[in-house]
């Protein structure tokens, strides 16, 4: 494994564990935008509210450190990614102001009478910005990227099939894994009612994603037959592992298991990011750039694995701890509000 392969490695781990926090916590602000009305979303609100505080800023460390590793190590593809996919990017990161300006403020907003508004845009940004992040790397996976500066079409490079469907699968992955963390919150907590409601939203979003999934692998199918068959042949094996973790992670939500669901859920979703990764691997964009020709200079590769390291010494442990406590009290944070 030359250092540029190493680098990759860490960028699909860091996307993993981005996946298992940030998308969760996209996926909370979807139930809070989908809740309800102000009387019948009451509870679930003030659930979301007291499991996402204490977290939510965290959660998204996991982003910042995916951008910096990406443009250090792999500046070309960073590049061409960024330019050719400088809408849905954008629009992504529009969400990521509208849900922590909201979220952020919802004190503020409920004083002045605005806590529905400031939900309801907290809501939109947890939608938007999983989606054009899954429709940028649906555009890349498809080829729709090629290297240069602006050298993809502006528009189809991102709204198409296959990026369209990968979007819906982060929206409704997110959706999934924030239900089940709040099945478990509410177990946790003693709101049996709660849990039920959550189980609901669970189950729709897993049987939503699997259909968005299938319709994925359809669109990669007619669009780009070389990316379909590498999935098939070299992906497969985690591609199962993925699929029978969500199956198990179903079954529990159905039957009304909390011990172990998080822990199968979380596997299914790490085993097809993983799948993802292997079936595109050695290509950053494919099929016209490798991970070793879009690399940088060889002691920059050699550093970043040495700071990498460091940052996840550092990191890893203390957001170990957070969530721990989180985990052994009710009162950690802010006090949730108790009108929207």
């Amino acid at each position: 494994m030359t250092a540029a392969d190493g680098v990759a490695a860490i960028l699909v781990l860091a996307l993993t564990l981005y996946s298992w926090s940030g998308l969760a916590d996209y996926g909370a602000g979807f139930w809070d935008f989908f809740s309800g009305t102000r009387e019948a979303g009451r509870e679930p609100r003030k659930l979301i509210d007291a499991a996402v505080t204490p977290v939510w800023e965290a959660n998204h460390v996991w982003l910042i450190f995916i951008f910096v590793v990406a443009w250090t190590g792999f500046g070309v593809a960073f590049a061409s990614i960024m330019t050719t996919l400088f809408i849905p990017l954008s629009l992504a990161a529009l969400g990521v102001v509208l849900r922590g300006a909201s979220f952020a403020l919802r004190k503020d907003a409920a004083l002045a009478g605005r806590r529905h508004l400031a939900g309801w845009l907290f809501g939109l940004g947890s939608f938007i910005t999983p989606f054009f992040f899954g429709a940028a790397l649906g555009g890349i996976a498809a080829g729709r990227v090629p290297v240069g500066n602006a050298a993809g079409h502006e528009i189809t490079s991102w709204w198409n099939p296959v990026s369209v469907t990968a979007g819906l699968i982060a929206v409704s992955m997110g959706a999934f894994l924030a239900a089940v963390y709040l099945i478990a919150e509410s177990r946790r907590r003693g709101l049996s009612g709660l849990e039920d409601h959550f189980r609901v939203r669970a189950v729709g979003a897993g049987i939503f994603a699997l259909a968005a999934g299938i319709g994925c692998a359809i669109a990669l199918y007619s669009d780009n037959r070389q990316m379909f068959d590498r999935f098939v042949q070299r992906g497969i094996p985690l591609l199962v592992i993925g699929v029978l973790a969500l199956a198990l992670a179903f079954f529990l939500t159905r039957r009304g298991t909390v011990r172990g669901l998080r822990v199968v859920s979380v596997v299914g979703v790490a085993a097809l990011i993983w799948a993802w990764a292997f079936s595109q691997a050695p290509y950053l964009l494919p099929f016209t750039l490798t991970i070793n020709g879009g690399a940088g200079a060889e002691p920059t590769l050699q550093w970043l694995l040495v700071w990498s390291g460091i940052a996840f010494l550092l990191i890893v442990p203390a957001l170990t701890l957070l969530y721990t406590l989180d985990q052994r009290t009710t009162d950690l944070g802010e006090d949730p509000l108790t009108s929207r």
